[in-house]
């Protein structure tokens, strides 16, 4: 369900799927080509959250922002860049997220932590509040760690993977 929250309506671009079980509240934009999976919900109602073209947050994932306050003055909003993949189950909270990623089914992601371009974030992995996980590296673990630098064939995934997902969401569109 898209709904406004204090007047402010999400921005869906052209050619997105948002399920008919996912909730996309408030101060939200997203770009063209994106899918918002089943039981996803991305709330912007105390800051914005921008999602760029081809991404797709999949099934139960849940994105947030912090809100400004006296112990965060700006509040933080979530970036996240073009051809992301975002897995099942994922928690995206206040956050900036580069472009051509790959976050894990279960994963993590805190306040204020910033994932650069060409990043495998591994299932499961939890990345800490403030953290910078550098461009062409796998991370994974509890909390997270470098583990290697991806492989020519694990970097050229990263684009596929959303793009399999822009294939899939233009079939479910058709279907409607």
């Amino acid at each position: 369900m898209i709904r406004s929250f204090k007047d402010i309506t999400p921005k869906i671009a052209d050619h997105c799927y948002i399920d008919q079980h996912a909730d996309v509240i408030g101060d939200v934009e997203i770009g063209e080509h994106c899918s918002v999976w089943p039981m996803s919900v991305i709330r912007g109602d105390v800051n914005y959250i921008n999602i760029g073209h081809s991404t797709n947050i999949q099934d139960g994932s849940v994105l947030h922002v912090s809100h400004a306050g006296e112990y965060n003055p700006q509040g933080a909003a979530l970036s996240i860049g073009n051809y992301v993949t975002v897995g099942h189950k994922v928690l995206l909270h206040a956050c900036t997220i580069g472009n051509d990623c790959l976050i894990g089914m279960g994963s993590i992601v805190m306040d204020n932590a910033v994932i650069e371009d060409h990043v495998m974030v591994g299932a499961g992995t939890l990345v800490p509040p403030g953290k910078t996980l550098e461009s062409g590296h796998l991370y994974l673990g509890n909390p997270c760690q470098k583990i290697r630098a991806l492989t020519k064939r694990e970097l050229s995934s990263l684009r596929y993977s959303a793009e399999h997902y822009v294939r899939l969401k233009d079939r479910y569109l058709e279907s409607q």
